[in-house]
């Protein structure tokens, strides 16, 4: 059997999802031409900036909660699955994968595909949280379908 995560490590892992993310947006930035995509990656990595700062209040109350009604064995295998399938689970794979990226709308598809993932972990997270805690992740999901919009408008444009 694979490695099992706690709450607390799956709060970090959403951690590096975000650093991933502004990591990536930030060197789209600097590698766009279009000074609208330029404008929406730096937006994006702001946010991603402030997601960072959210996770990392979370975190210091994460050890002291134990998910209720859950099979914990089950259900952090389940999440150790989706974090291995994210690309941005991975330390400094934001920039790394930005570089690969040979134009804006193939960026904008590696971004769509990193939201999307970012997403379903972020709903997996939910279930680990205390109530309160629910309701900030929740917030940080509607932000990322916000950023899955802008980018699926954006790509749309060029």
């Amino acid at each position: 059997m694979g490695n099992i995560f706690s709450a607390s490590e799956i709060v970090e892992i959403g951690i590096q999802i975000e650093k991933n993310g502004r990591d990536f947006y930030n060197a789209l930035v600097t590698q766009s031409k279009d000074s609208r995509a330029k404008d929406i990656f730096k937006y994006l990595a702001g946010q991603e900036e402030k997601h960072i700062e959210v996770f990392q209040g979370i975190l210091g109350k994460t050890d002291k909660y134990e998910p209720q009604g859950l099979d914990a064995e089950q259900y952090f295998t389940y999440m150790d699955t989706l974090a291995g399938e994210s690309v941005f689970t991975r330390k400094d794979k934001g920039k790394e994968l930005a570089e690969k990226a040979k134009s804006d709308k193939e960026a904008m598809d590696m971004g769509i595909s990193a939201e999307k993932d970012s997403i379903v972990f972020y709903e997996g997270m939910k279930k680990i949280m205390p109530f309160y805690d629910q309701k900030i992740v929740e917030e940080i999901i509607t932000q990322e379908q916000g950023h899955l919009r802008q980018l699926s408008e954006l790509k749309a444009s060029l």
